[in-house]
C-alpha cells in the first residue's frame, strides 16, 4: 500500500537545488498521436481501419494487414499486469536519481501487450487500468494503474512525477481579486496547497470576497499588477523563490468589434494585460520555476494560462479581446517550448463563457468560476496540458475539428 506523502520540512537555504533532468523525449511523428491523447487526458491508440486491430506501439501501416489507414480512436485501457520487474540501475540520468523504478507487462484486452510504468499498489497477475500520462519531457508514457483508487495511491512516485499535484506545494494566482481567481485559490486549499500567495492588482480597490478569503492563514495577499515591472520584480523577489505552481487569472475583457470601434487605448489596455502580462510574469517568475524544477518533494510543477475557447476562434462581438486571447496562447506556446527542458509543465485552460459580470447579456450556458478552479486542481493532479470547460468550450473543440469553417460562420452571425 502506498505510504502517504508527508509535509516535507522547510529546505536549507544554502543547499544548492538539484539540476533538473529529463526521461529520453525522442519519438517518431506516429507516436506522438500519444502525446496528443495523454495531453487532454484521453485514452486513445491507433485502430486499423480495414481489419479493427489495435496498434502499439504506433505504426506507419497495419501490423496485420498493412493497411496505411490507422485513425486514433478510444480504446479499452483494461487490461491484466503479466509481469512485472523493479529497476535497481539506469544508465540514464534521469531514472537513476529515481531508482528504485517498476515497469511491467499488461496485455490489454483490446489485442496488444505494452510495456508500462507500474503503480506500487499493484501485483503481478492484478487486473489493471492503463492511462497515459505525460513525462516530464512532455512525451506519453503508459501507466499501469489499480483498477480502483487504493489509499494514497496519487501520492506514489512514479504518478508524482507524471502530476502536478497541489498537495504540500506552493501556489501564486495573479489576480486573486477575480472570480475565477478567488475560486482558483479556494480550490487549491482544498487540493491541499501548502500556501497560496494571493495577487492583489489594486489595493484600493476593496472587495468582501476577498477580504474573507484572505483571512485564512495559508494565504499571503502579495501587491502584483501585470501591467506594472516593478510590480512583478518586487513580487518575485520576494517570493519567486517559492512559487510551485503559478496560475494566471489576469484578464480584461470589453464588448466591441473591430470595425467600429475606434477606442485604441481599450485595445492597448487589454493587449497590456491579456498578452503583455503574461510576458512580464515569465520574465520575473519563469527563470526561478524551471531552476527549481527538479527540488526534491516541493518541486516547481506547473503554469497555468486560463485562456478562453475564444483564443482558438474569434468572437466577431469581441473581436479585440478574442484576439488578445489568440496571441496569448501563442505566447503560451512558446513559453511551453522553453520550459520543456526543465519539465515544468504549461497548462492551458479553455472555458466558455464564464458567468462573472462581463457575461451578463450571453445566453446560458455560462462557467461557473468554481467549475473553472475545479477543472483546474483536476488537470494538475492528471498531469495535462490542454483543458476544456463548459459545454460551449467541448463542443466547440469537437468542431473546430469537424468543420471549423461552419463554426466561424456562425459566430460571424
Amino acid at each position: 500500500m502506498t505510504q502517504a506523502l508527508r509535509n516535507p520540512p522547510k529546505k536549507d537555504p544554502v543547499a544548492r537545488s538539484r539540476q533538473p533532468t529529463r526521461p529520453p523525449g525522442i519519438r517518431s511523428r506516429s507516436a506522438l498521436g500519444l502525446t496528443a491523447a495523454a495531453a487532454e487526458g484521453r485514452f486513445e491508440l491507433q485502430q486499423c481501419a480495414e481489419c479493427g486491430t489495435v496498434q502499439y506501439p504506433p505504426r506507419e501501416v497495419c501490423v496485420h494487414c498493412l493497411s496505411e489507414h490507422l485513425p486514433w480512436k478510444p480504446v479499452s485501457p483494461l487490461g491484466k499486469l503479466l509481469v512485472s520487474t523493479t529497476l535497481h540501475h539506469s544508465n540514464d540520468l534521469y531514472f537513476r536519481e529515481r531508482l528504485p523504478w517498476r515497469v511491467g507487462t499488461v496485455h490489454m484486452q483490446a489485442g496488444p501487450s505494452v510495456v508500462a510504468h507500474v503503480h506500487g499498489d499493484l501485483a503481478d497477475g492484478d487486473d489493471v487500468r492503463l492511462a497515459l500520462k505525460l513525462d516530464r519531457s512532455g512525451q506519453a508514457v503508459m501507466l499501469a494503474l489499480p483498477i480502483r483508487n487504493t489509499p494514497h495511491m496519487e501520492d506514489d512516485k512514479i504518478l508524482r512525477e507524471t502530476a502536478c499535484d497541489p498537495k504540500f506545494r506552493r501556489a501564486l494566482v495573479t489576480d486573486g481579486k477575480s472570480a475565477v481567481g478567488m475560486a482558483v485559490t479556494q480550490a487549491l486549499l482544498d487540493a491541499g496547497a501548502a500556501e497560496v500567495f494571493l495577487g492583489d492588482p489594486q489595493l484600493w480597490r476593496k472587495e468582501p470576497a476577498f477580504e474573507t478569503l484572505a483571512a485564512d492563514p495559508r494565504i499571503k495577499v502579495v501587491p502584483l499588477d501585470v501591467t506594472d515591472t516593478d510590480s512583478l520584480e518586487r513580487a518575485a523577489g520576494e517570493y519567486g523563490g517559492k512559487v510551485e505552481i503559478l496560475v494566471n487569472t489576469a484578464d480584461m475583457e470589453r464588448e466591441g468589434g473591430l470595425l467600429h470601434a475606434k477606442d485604441v487605448n481599450t485595445a492597448r489596455n487589454l493587449f497590456d494585460i491579456n498578452v503583455l502580462g503574461m510576458m512580464r510574469l515569465a520574465h520575473a517568475f519563469g527563470p526561478a520555476m524551471c531552476a527549481r524544477a527538479a527540488d526534491g518533494t516541493r518541486n516547481a510543477v506547473a503554469w497555468v494560462n486560463v485562456l478562453s475557447i475564444y483564443a482558438q476562434m474569434n468572437l466577431p462581438a469581441r473581436a479585440v479581446w478574442s484576439a488578445t486571447k489568440a496571441a496569448a496562447l501563442s505566447l503560451a506556446q512558446g513559453l511551453r517550448a522553453e520550459m520543456r527542458p526543465s519539465g515544468v509543465r504549461v497548462l492551458n485552460v479553455f472555458p466558455g463563457p464564464l458567468d462573472h459580470e462581463w457575461e451578463q447579456l450571453t445566453p446560458p450556458p455560462r462557467v461557473a468560476p468554481k467549475a473553472v478552479a475545479q477543472a483546474i486542481v483536476g488537470a494538475l493532479k492528471d498531469g495535462l496540458e490542454e483543458v476544456y470547460v463548459g459545454d460551449v468550450a467541448k463542443e466547440f473543440r469537437v468542431r473546430l475539428t469537424e468543420n471549423p469553417k461552419g463554426l466561424e460562420r456562425e459566430l460571424g452571425a
